[in-house]
């Protein structure tokens, strides 16, 4: 009975630690407010968003979208010092398809000042990973540059899902929507997603499987691109799950602590997409 009632409460606080960023992006929206009309000139003056599906679809490997990661409610410090477009610019010359950018401050020491920095220093695409829960951060995402838009189906319900999924489209960017169960495959799919994420991690217990990633690549159509986040350590782990039909993954901390994220990346985007499931 203690065991039961230790968990229970390790999973309580953990869920408490999503509640709460929610929390905080409720309250950076109200910010966003009165910005409303100068991010809509933002956007209009933004350089356009760099393509991201179409090499996907004919790239013969792996894509590896390597991420700019200092901290984690999770994982602790990581790199609190490091310099973002240093690292992004080690990734692209590794062989990365994208750079994923965290940009919440609060809970992950991120900022969208380092997704404009990476955004005009380098050529590849840079995705605004964040907790998006409202169309003013789609707005200031593209205003400072993103070129896909993280969207989590879990703290979105499916009316809203589907319009922010469709105003990132609008918007020329992509949309990576993230899931986690079958559930959230197909409210993924009834909102339009063209690039589906599966997060290998369940953020209710912060427990991570890459079987989660073999369970549900069966349930997409070919026509979408499956991507598999965290728990990616190494090429084998890529290889797993290019073998369940992952075109891309989503690779942070394992990058940001090796020492040598850029031979990590190479050694990840050399592993071959499987077909079949496209």
């Amino acid at each position: 009975m203690q065991v039961g009632a230790k968990a229970r409460n390790q999973r309580d606080a953990r869920v408490g630690i999503l509640e709460q960023i929610v929390a905080t992006k409720r309250n950076e929206v109200v910010a966003l407010r009165s910005m409303r009309t100068d991010l809509r000139r933002a956007v209009d003056d933004a350089a356009p968003p760099r393509p991201v599906l179409g090499p996907l679809g004919t790239s013969p490997c792996v894509g590896v979208f390597a991420e700019v990661k200092r901290r984690s409610p999770g994982a602790g410090d990581i790199d609190t010092g490091l310099d973002p477009v240093a690292l992004s610019a080690e990734y692209e010359s590794a062989g990365a398809a994208a750079v994923s950018i965290l940009t919440d401050g609060p809970w992950f020491g991120g900022s969208l000042d380092d997704l404009r920095a990476i955004r005009e220093a380098r050529g590849i695409p840079v995705l605004r990973k964040d907790f998006v829960i409202d169309p003013l951060q789609v707005y200031e995402g593209r205003a400072a540059g993103a070129d896909l838009m993280l969207l989590i189906v879990r703290i979105l319900e499916p009316a809203l899902l589907a319009d922010l999924r469709g105003m990132v489209h609008d918007l020329g960017m992509t949309a990576l929507v993230e899931v986690h169960d079958e559930w959230e495959v197909d409210s993924a799919l009834e909102a339009g997603a063209e690039l589906v994420g599966v997060n290998n991690r369940d953020l209710s217990v912060f427990r991570t499987d890459l079987a989660v990633t073999e369970r549900l690549a069966p349930y997409l159509p070919g026509e979408v691109a499956l991507m598999s986040e965290s728990g990616i350590g190494g090429a084998d782990d890529v290889a797993r799950v290019a073998a369940a039909g992952a075109d891309a993954v989503l690779v942070g901390e394992a990058l940001v602590r090796s020492g040598a994220p850029g031979r990590l990346v190479e050694e990840m985007a050399t592993v071959p997409r499987v077909e079949g499931r496209r």
